[in-house]
């Protein structure tokens, strides 16, 4: 299946110099002058070598079609993650390197979705946000709310964002797992 190269997104397989490749990382990149494009970590899925490239969306890409399971997130013992097949109830184990800096985001009984090839797990889906618990953040100095400037702050899995202003420690909120950045205060 085609796909334009700005469609590119973490997690996706793509046909590329003549083997398969998992996007690890994406940034949408706007320059002053010329046209959009994606700045892609490729993660070759045979060997593990590491590849940057740059796809504008005028470029399209092969995106290889594969098979799709769902599994829940069980734990993390050292550097392996545990999955359970939804259907089989049958555990794989695949190493905190393969889901990469997302691995953060991953919370007991959470539902993913492995993509497989010929059987073999070549990429994971996470879901695209989830809540997370703010532990460290500057205070707020009053007068200071109404400028548009984020502040650091550190969340319960350990990852650190940009948060308005307005948002303080043990409060809740919405992170995108694939950008992680602050999306929106959390319901509760």
């Amino acid at each position: 299946m085609k796909i334009n190269g700005n469609e590119i997104r973490p997690g996706n397989v793509i046909e590329h110099k003549g083997g398969l490749w998992a996007a690890v990382k994406v940034q949408s990149v706007k320059p002053g002058k010329g046209g959009a494009y994606a700045q892609v970590e490729l993660k070759n899925l045979i060997d593990g070598t590491k590849l940057n490239e740059r796809f504008r969306s005028s470029e399209s890409v092969e995106r290889v079609r594969v098979d799709t399971k769902d599994f829940q997130f069980l734990f993390q013992s050292d550097n392996m993650l545990t999955f359970m097949d939804n259907e089989t109830y049958e555990q794989i184990e695949l190493s905190a390197e393969f889901v990469g800096e997302r691995a953060a985001f991953l919370q007991d009984g959470m539902a993913v979705t492995l993509e497989l090839y010929e059987d073999k797990p070549i990429g994971i889906n996470l879901p695209e946000q989830v809540t997370l618990e703010v532990t460290e953040t500057e205070p707020t100095i009053k007068g200071q709310t109404a400028a548009s400037s984020y502040k650091p702050a550190l969340l319960e899995n350990g990852v650190r964002t940009m948060v308005p202003p307005f948002v303080g420690v043990g409060e809740k909120i919405v992170v995108d797992t694939n950008e992680v950045t602050y999306v929106k205060r959390a319901e509760s």
